[in-house]
């Protein structure tokens, strides 16, 4: 029996929260920046700059990879994301390793700006994933709070 692929769907849960995390990062983004430049100057404000472009970058790869193998079944998703994950990290590290030894790197804003968007990102998404199959992806938004 062979088997069939499924359309793709528009509304895929994955895409939608990995929009909606890098919605939410891009007006926190010139605080952070900000920072590292207050405290490092100008190559401090463009590691940080670079940072923020991997955290989001990775974010919307994880989803495209995901919504790829959602498509192909549910073993396709798990393979996906754990093996997905080493890949990006390894992405990551490969990212950081290509300029580091440039002069604008600053690599202390540069690292905390990866781990503190990245955790940061997550944590607060949280608040706004649902888990449930009416609303696969992020919670309805309240007419009362406006949330």
């Amino acid at each position: 029996m062979a088997q069939t692929m499924k359309a793709p769907d528009a509304t895929a849960p994955e895409r939608a929260l990995a929009l909606d995390m890098v919605r939410r990062g891009l007006p926190v983004a010139p605080l952070l920046i900000g920072a590292s430049a207050a405290v490092w100057g100008l190559d401090g404000a463009l590691s940080s700059g670079f940072g923020i472009f991997l955290v989001l970058g990775n974010l919307v790869l994880s989803a495209a990879a995901l919504t790829w193998a959602a498509r192909i079944s549910p073993a396709a998703i798990f393979a996906t994301a754990l093996g997905g994950f080493a890949v990006r990290m390894g992405l990551l590290v490969l990212a950081v390793a290509a300029v580091r030894e440039q002069s604008w790197v600053e690599v202390v804003p540069l690292g905390l700006t990866i781990v503190v968007t990245h955790l940061g990102l997550l944590v607060w998404e949280s608040r706004y994933v649902s888990a449930t199959l009416a609303f696969p992806a992020l919670k309805p938004r309240s007419s009362r709070t406006g949330a």
